[in-house]
């Protein structure tokens, strides 16, 4: 895939710099697709809709459905709140990004639970969770010190 056909253009097209997210660009950042919690978000959007494809279909509507919004939340808030160009926006999506990721893991627990997920994804998708809290965390109190 040619750079133009990729996201090699973020810049050309507006995908880059936000006014106020300047301060995290201070460590080579250049969008949210830098991040690396955005991309370990996607990854975990991933694990999410991987593990829930063996779900049954009478929970498409219900606990299918439910995981796979909280987990699509996450890097999409993220990348809202970059967007948005201010700190205090960011800080916002990034928080509702966290709030996202603590229903994810509350719906995976109880996916267990009720056995509609192995023990194995589960614990994959808790590993990957508290990952993505703890950076989430600092990326917040990062900003937040910055005030």
């Amino acid at each position: 895939m040619s750079e133009a056909e990729g996201y090699g253009m973020r810049e050309a097209e507006g995908w880059g710099d936000s006014p106020d997210v300047a301060l995290v660009k201070e460590s080579g950042v250049q969008s949210y697709e830098d991040l690396r919690v955005w991309q370990d978000g996607i990854a975990l959007t991933e694990a999410v809709y991987d593990a829930s494809r063996s779900f049954p279909s009478e929970e498409r509507f219900g606990l299918t459905s439910q995981m796979r919004r909280a987990a699509v939340s996450i890097p999409s808030n993220i990348a809202e709140g970059w967007g948005r160009g201010t700190r205090q926006d960011y800080l916002r999506f990034l928080r509702i990004a966290r709030g996202s990721l603590f229903e994810l893991r509350t719906q995976a627990i109880l996916a267990e639970r009720i056995g509609l997920l192995a023990s194995d994804p589960s614990a994959d998708l808790l590993r990957r969770t508290d990952h993505l809290r703890r950076m989430l965390h600092g990326l917040i109190r990062s900003l937040e010190s910055r005030g």
